[in-house]
């Protein structure tokens, strides 16, 4: 039989064919085989790559310099979202505040709020102000498009979402609110957030604060807060608050798409930790609690150093809210978040037929066939959904890649 050979352009689909062998099987010919019986000109496709990235905005009072800071760089953080490691891109943008509730004790007086318009709704994209600010509470566009030409100007007015939202800081439940409560299943239109999610998108989760999450999913909250700056009131209450790990489950495990999949989820955070360790520990600093290491932060980042982990070992989605500028945190967050270890693909009769190319950085090119182990497994396409290929460790795409191609088999 002759060697199969792939094509590196106009892609032709196998045909086994035997050579001087009247009594040789093609594959073709086997029971079910879903192999070609000839070459034909159809080519492969890979589809764009689906990202949804939900920023989670502290709009405390002591916000203002950083989402600033964020908004500053966003044109950084677009752009590496726009590589995606050498496939094209489908993302979208939404903003939720981390403002639900505001259980607080002072004196004798105790109080209970709740921010009915934030708590997971995705927040408008706000006017521009007269003097170069935005105006709060305009606007009604909810989801950013990336092919949208005014997607940074756009994305950096909704960054910043001022500073008269909750002291008692729940990025973890305003997150679940958006992403795993009825506002996912009602449309925008409706008031919710329906649609945002996507089938077959991953998602991007980015928490920006100062102070460590102090979440409970029940209500009204325990927990409670005070005046004392040197009192870390969330933390001494951790006991009364649901367990990270809870949370964890339900973005990791529970957040399923419309064909019942699991989604795959990039959790990422700037938050209060050692600006060169990411350690999460308390110091007292004139009167006021910080973490170490991170001088314009109001206490110990414990539980996002925690999710950041859960998420990721290493602690590259992790980064410290006290840096200078946040451009190279934003790149490195969209390159973990714009590379999937999977593509959705159209037009692979056999994936035994497939072979990937993947170009590096470096030039040097990697190959990823069934045969060889680089593919792990393939999703056959159904009626409403393409193919996907999901890439074992040794064909691990990178954010740096240069480009991706596919072949298929053809002898002759």
């Amino acid at each position: 039989m002759s060697r199969p050979r792939p094509f590196a352009s106009t892609l032709a689909v196998l045909a086994a064919t035997s050579v001087g062998c009247a009594m040789c099987r093609s594959p073709a010919d086997d029971p079910g085989s879903t192999v070609p019986g000839r070459c034909s000109e159809q080519q492969p496709l890979i589809d764009p790559q689906k990202l949804d990235v939900l920023f989670v905005i502290d709009n405390s009072g002591s916000m203002a310099e950083e989402q600033a800071g964020v908004a500053s760089e966003l044109t950084s953080f677009v752009n590496e979202l726009r590589q995606g490691g050498g496939v094209s891109q489908d993302f979208h943008i939404g903003v939720v505040t981390t403002s639900v509730y505001q259980h607080s004790k002072v004196a004798n007086l105790e109080g209970y709020r709740t921010y009915p318009t934030q708590s997971g709704l995705l927040q408008p994209v706000p006017d521009e102000a007269a003097d170069g600010g935005v105006a709060l509470g305009t606007g009604t566009e909810r989801v950013l498009s990336g092919e949208d030409p005014l997607l940074v100007p756009k994305f950096a007015r909704l960054v910043r979402q001022g500073t008269q939202g909750s002291g008692q800081e729940t990025p973890f439940e305003a997150a679940r609110l958006a992403l795993a409560s009825d506002l996912a299943a009602i449309s925008v239109e409706g008031g919710g957030n329906g649609g945002f999610l996507r089938d077959r998108a991953r998602l991007l989760v980015v928490v920006l604060t100062d102070e460590d999450d102090c979440s409970e999913m029940g209500r009204p909250a325990q927990v409670y807060i005070g005046p004392d700056a040197g009192i870390d009131y969330c933390g001494d209450q951790s006991n009364l608050l649901t367990p990270v790990l809870d949370y964890h489950v339900i973005f990791s495990e529970q957040l399923k798409d419309g064909t019942g999949a699991a989604r795959e989820v990039v959790w990422a955070a700037i938050a209060p930790v050692d600006m060169t360790t990411k350690q999460a520990q308390a110091v007292f600093v004139d009167g006021g609690l910080q973490n170490l290491g991170c001088p314009t932060s109001n206490g110990p980042g414990y539980r996002h150093r925690l999710m950041a982990e859960l998420f990721d070992r290493t602690l590259a989605n992790l980064d410290s809210i006290c840096k200078a500028s946040y451009r190279d945190t934003l790149v490195a967050i969209a390159g973990l978040a714009n590379v999937s270890q999977t593509l959705d693909v159209r037009n692979i009769p056999d994936p035994r037929l497939l072979v990937v190319e993947i170009l590096r950085y470096d030039g040097a090119k990697v190959i990823c066939t069934q045969a060889n182990g680089g593919i792990s497994a393939f999703d056959a396409p159904t009626a409403d959904q393409p193919g996907r290929i999901h890439f074992d460790e040794q064909c691990h795409r990178r954010a740096d890649d240069k480009a991706v191609d596919i072949k298929l088999l053809c002898a002759g």
